[in-house]
């Protein structure tokens, strides 16, 4: 059943990377290395998440590939590919995801924008690969600000950089650390899993009909 309540949303936060964009660093090094256990070996002990969203929360690619060779020099050739052949990490757009952002922005209802933990010195290229990014109202990029979801003040340079209200906005993001943060910072928000997930969520929250 539709909530009559959910009808005085309208700003719409998505997060890019598993929601609208497939990124994922396997589609590289399933290239490099033999076997999955290789490749899920190197990213959970060398070229790991933590160590990414330093860069994603705006240190250099250089110091940070820099870093990690000099503690791991065995692997220091798979280390530079990680940003030397980034693009092979993309894995296109999620289209269905894609489709309700198009539906969002033809409907005029909502201001959209996007939050995203995305280094500065990579995020152009996405400019470039994914034309609808070009649908936001505005992006907020981890890298370029130097700070990152979960932190509280990252959200809520969004919301007075767009003049948005908390109370009035709907995040959208495919980490659940991430969901937390802002639900604990007064914004709705929805746990993406799937693009058919999300539409009917949108559907039960009136904001898609």
């Amino acid at each position: 059943m539709k909530n009559p309540l959910h009808t005085t949303y309208n700003t719409i936060i998505f997060d890019l990377g598993a929601v609208l964009i497939d990124w994922d660093p396997r589609y590289l090094y399933r290239k490099i290395f033999t076997s999955e256990e290789e490749v899920a070996h190197f990213l959970q002990h060398v070229c790991t998440a933590d160590w990414n969203e330093e860069q994603d929360a705006g240190r250099s690619l250089e110091e940070g590939t820099a870093l990690l060779v000099a503690a791991h020099p065995q692997y220091e050739a798979q280390i530079r590919a990680f940003y030397g052949r980034w693009k092979e990490m993309l894995g296109g757009a999620i289209e269905g995801t894609v489709q309700v952002l198009q539906q969002l922005k033809n409907s005029g209802k909502y201001k959209l924008y996007a939050l995203t933990n995305w280094s500065n010195e990579t995020f152009p290229l996405a400019l470039v690969e994914y034309p609808f990014l070009q649908l936001f109202d505005g992006i907020v990029v981890s890298g370029k600000e130097k700070q990152r979801k979960p932190s509280p003040a990252f959200y809520q340079l969004l919301l007075d950089r767009y003049q948005v209200a908390a109370e009035k906005a709907l995040f959208i993001d495919d980490n659940l650390r991430n969901i937390k943060a802002a639900q604990e910072y007064g914004i709705d928000s929805i746990h993406f899993n799937h693009p058919d997930q999300l539409k009917k969520e949108l559907l039960n929250k009136n904001i898609l009909s």
